[in-house]
């Protein structure tokens, strides 16, 4: 009698492997295998990503010669090398102080940021997060081809005599634009295969790029706002300074569409301090090609002070006139390296939200899409309408109408204690109606006030030294006060909005709302055809 108890003993024991193999984490998708997800919630068994990959997409997507051109910016504007450091550090970690809280969003709900905006701007307002990533992709996806192309040229000039005329820079366009287009239609997998290579072999350029320029460096550089400057010079030194860093300032900040592209495959069980962590970090990386390109601007004002005129600025040319011989060629692959990593994290997550916005687009097409209207509009900019110059006010002001989106976003996710429901955020991607975020026919006026008029504040009160000045940007005597005036006016706005018009107790968690008031309304059932979420994407196992 007594081994017949002991054997179904023996064979639980044994079954036990069995039944906890499959809890296993499975094994990452092959990189040449086509991303099949669009902005359908990721299964839990597919989120396979770390908070280190989101390091690496951040910060590969910023180590770059676009960055470079960046952090020149405070040379131009005539500070000296130490203000420039000071301003350059300022725009970095404020920047990366607004950016790293949208992290959140991905390992939460599973989905992109512009589908998250649904539960606080309502399932039809998202489309604002929507026409921002896109318009922010253009900006920054041209500044990386025409800074990458630019410089590829040219070191191949001072390496191998190619002539440096239309044909050349339009071969450079091409050939940075389509690899990204291949790389992003691929999708995450290869796209963070991509960014790891970049992150290293970018650095060490960079760093070889410090010994290249060691003997020409001088931080004694003084700039113009010296002891002998007249007293309309001295004017101008705050306005130089504050605008100085907020260019630096708008390129974290320039992610914050993005961010839960990336991270959407990480698990929602991730420590948030971990995944926010990593995208603060991936900012705080990125003075490697600020510094970079602060120092060699301060060398280039020395030696060749014609390529850093504001009214015509010319940092590539002028950093291939300064270099070494040898140099030229690391210069060409921090070119291609660097275009491929900014082009790849700006294209891919524009491409899979615009399959949002029109849901009959796959991600695969709306990406081929986006990207095909991207690279007319780099050429047509570049030899049509020399908008290449002006192209970093564009950047600067689609900064200033993204910042107050993503504090609605960020005071959501406070006031609803990182509550929502995944289901009523898919309700437009799926051509439905009604559900916890429908609101006022699918529109919620309140994230919505509080986006516009702050934007709107924030534009007029831009003061771009030679580059802009909206028509209340002289009120601060010169200062550019627009975005932090913008950021202000967007937090009081909308939390007085909750408070004044309270929204339905529904949209929260079982804790209830946070600095917000509620109202008890029905939810209006979610009707309409829908689409399967195993039609919008296939099932883990089939893929495999």
């Amino acid at each position: 009698m007594s081994p017949q108890p002991q054997q179904p003993e023996h064979s639980e024991q044994s079954a036990q492997p069995a039944a906890v193999s499959p809890a296993a984490p499975p094994a990452p998708p092959a990189l040449t295998e086509v991303e099949a997800h669009g902005v359908e919630r990721i299964p839990d068994a597919d989120r396979t990503a770390r908070p280190l990959d989101l390091f690496r997409l951040a910060f590969g997507g910023a180590n770059t010669f676009s960055t470079c051109v960046l952090g020149a910016f405070p040379i131009l504007f005539g500070l000296s090398f130490w203000q420039g450091l000071a301003a350059t550090l300022l725009g970095v970690v404020v920047g990366a102080l607004i950016l790293c809280p949208m992290a959140v969003f991905g390992p939460a709900n599973g989905t992109n940021n512009a589908v998250s905006s649904s539960a606080h701007l309502g399932v039809h307002g998202r489309v604002v997060g929507s026409f921002l990533s896109l318009l922010t992709a253009v900006a920054f996806f041209s500044i990386s081809v025409w800074s990458s192309g630019d410089a590829l040229v040219g070191g191949a000039h001072r390496l191998f005599g190619l002539e440096r005329d239309d044909v050349s820079y339009g071969v450079a366009y091409a050939l940075f634009a389509g690899l990204v287009l291949a790389v992003c239609v691929y999708g995450f997998r290869f796209m963070l295969f991509v960014n790891k290579v970049a992150v290293a072999s970018a650095t060490v350029l960079f760093l070889l790029g410090a010994v290249a320029f060691a003997g020409d460096f001088d931080p004694s550089y003084a700039g113009v706002f010296t002891e002998s400057a007249d007293a309309a010079t001295d004017a101008l030194f705050w306005p130089s300074f504050i605008g100085a860093a907020l260019i630096v300032l708008s390129n974290p900040v320039s992610f914050g569409a993005f961010l839960g592209d990336w991270s959407r495959y990480i698990p929602a069980n991730t420590p948030r301090r971990r995944v926010v962590g990593a995208a603060f970090l991936s900012q705080i990386a990125t003075l490697v090609p600020f510094v970079f390109g602060l120092a060699t601007a301060s060398i280039i004002a020395a030696k060749a002070p014609d390529y850093v005129d504001p009214a015509a600025p010319d940092f590539v040319g002028g950093l291939l006139a300064i270099s070494p011989g040898w140099f030229f060629l690391p210069v060409c692959l921090l070119a291609l390296i660097g275009g491929m990593s900014t082009g790849t994290t700006a294209l891919y997550g524009t491409g899979l939200d615009f399959s949002s916005v029109f849901p009959r687009l796959s991600r695969v097409r709306a990406t081929v899409l986006v990207g095909a209207l991207s690279i007319v509009f780099i050429f047509v900019g570049r030899f049509g309408l020399d908008l290449v110059r002006s192209i970093s006010t564009f950047a600067t002001m689609i900064i200033t109408c993204t910042t107050p989106w993503m504090v609605v976003m960020m005071l959501g996710w406070f006031t609803r204690r990182g509550w929502y429901d995944p289901e009523a955020l898919q309700v437009f991607n799926r051509r439905q109606r009604g559900g916890r975020y429908w609101f006022a026919h699918g529109w919620n006026w309140r994230g919505l006030t509080a986006w516009w008029v702050s934007a709107l504040v924030g534009v007029l009160f831009t003061n771009i030294p030679g580059q802009f000045v909206g028509p209340l940007g002289d009120l601060a005597n010169g200062v550019d006060i627009g975005l932090p005036l913008s950021l202000v006016v967007a937090a009081v706005l909308f939390l007085a909005l909750l408070w004044i018009f309270p929204e339905p107790r529904a949209v929260y968690g079982p804790e209830g709302a946070r600095l917000a008031r509620t109202v008890d309304v029905p939810v209006p059932p979610i009707t309409g055809p829908g689409t399967p979420a195993d039609e919008i994407a296939p099932p883990a196992a089939s893929r495999a």
